[in-house]
């Protein structure tokens, strides 16, 4: 293929519709690669499922039920077993020993599920800014889409090569997109913040995490049910009345009232977090947040600068083309 046209107008060059291919290539073969097809909609997945308890809002009712378990065991490990068993704390240990058992247990737990929730809270901003993004099961197609048009401006330019002259506007308008796509989509500012949310789960979203959590669970039920069925027994057998015992325990007895609301609050979000971690790690696979904005924006660069080389070169090359110099004095003669 010459550089000129006869006809004046810029000559296809076969390095120019190769490379074109070529990127259009690397921008399909793209999500292939980083497996987005299989990880993104799974990190879509997650992102619906936090989205009812990643609000200040849930986390501090979150905080709010577990003060409320403290509360109870403080007052049910001091006031109750003083009232019950004044002289000898270790007679009351013996004698309520599921109760005792959660009271010496409860301080570990109590640290570790408050800075859990703190962890997560402090995500919150985090978590808005990547659910702001375009649903993550189309960012594959983000990729393929431009590549399949870029590969398809190649063949048409390399079967007919008197399309280049608008094959090039319309690869100069996919490369022009590219480059304003994370703009317009906020990526600079948001995926970032993706990176560090999806950095802070790393200890949150484990399966030992989780079963973990679940274990507290079962701990704090014991204590519970300890108190409703021991305790506040026995403070009744001592002669207090319910109201009397509300009026002098009234940590204990929120506690016993308020178990199964606390229960119907945090169990969906243990939940959420036990289903969420084969996502998680799908969603940790993939390349760091903060290079998505380039996977973008450098292809759409490559594109622009493909086209106006090739179009500067053919411009130049009118001039230097010996055939085309040739052709012309000819004219001129005749």
């Amino acid at each position: 293929m010459s550089v000129m046209a006869a006809n004046g107008r810029p000559a296809l060059k076969r390095w120019a519709v190769v490379l074109l291919a070529v990127l259009g290539l690397g921008l399909i073969a793209a999500p292939a690669i980083f497996q987005m097809f299989d990880r993104a909609p799974k990190g879509a997945t997650m992102i619906a499922g936090f989205q009812p308890f990643m609000t200040d809002a849930r986390m501090n009712s979150f905080k709010a039920n577990i003060a409320t378990i403290r509360d109870g065991v403080r007052q049910g490990d001091n006031g109750v077993a003083s009232y019950l068993d004044a002289a000898d704390k270790a007679a009351f240990n013996r004698q309520y020993p599921a109760f005792a058992s959660f009271a010496s247990e409860w301080g570990p737990i109590d640290r570790d599920m408050v800075s859990m929730l703190d962890q997560m809270q402090a995500q919150i901003p985090n978590y808005e800014a990547v659910a702001a993004l375009p649903n993550f099961k189309l960012f594959p197609w983000f990729f393929v889409i431009p590549g399949v048009i870029l590969l398809l401006l190649g063949g048409l330019a390399a079967l007919r090569p008197s399309s280049w002259r608008w094959v090039r506007w319309v690869a100069l308008a996919i490369g022009v997109g590219l480059i304003l796509a994370p703009a317009a989509f906020q990526m600079f500012e948001r995926a970032p913040k993706g990176a560090k949310m999806v950095a802070a789960f790393t200890e949150i979203e484990t399966r030992p995490k989780v079963e973990t959590i679940q274990g507290y669970f079962g701990t704090i039920a014991s204590g519970q049910g300890s108190l409703r069925l021991d305790l506040i027994p026995a403070l009744k057998q001592k002669g207090l009345t319910d109201r009397q015992i509300a009026e002098r325990f009234p940590a204990v007895v929120a506690l016993d009232r308020q178990w199964i609301p606390i229960l119907q609050n945090l169990t969906p979000m243990i939940a959420a977090m036990s289903d969420n971690v084969v996502n998680y790690q799908a969603v940790a696979a993939l390349p760091d947040f903060r290079l998505f904005p380039w996977f973008f924006v450098l292809p759409g660069i490559f594109v622009i600068a493909l086209i106006l080389l090739a179009g500067f070169r053919n411009a130049r090359g009118a001039s230097a083309d010996p055939e085309a110099q040739s052709t012309a004095k000819e004219k001129e003669v005749h």
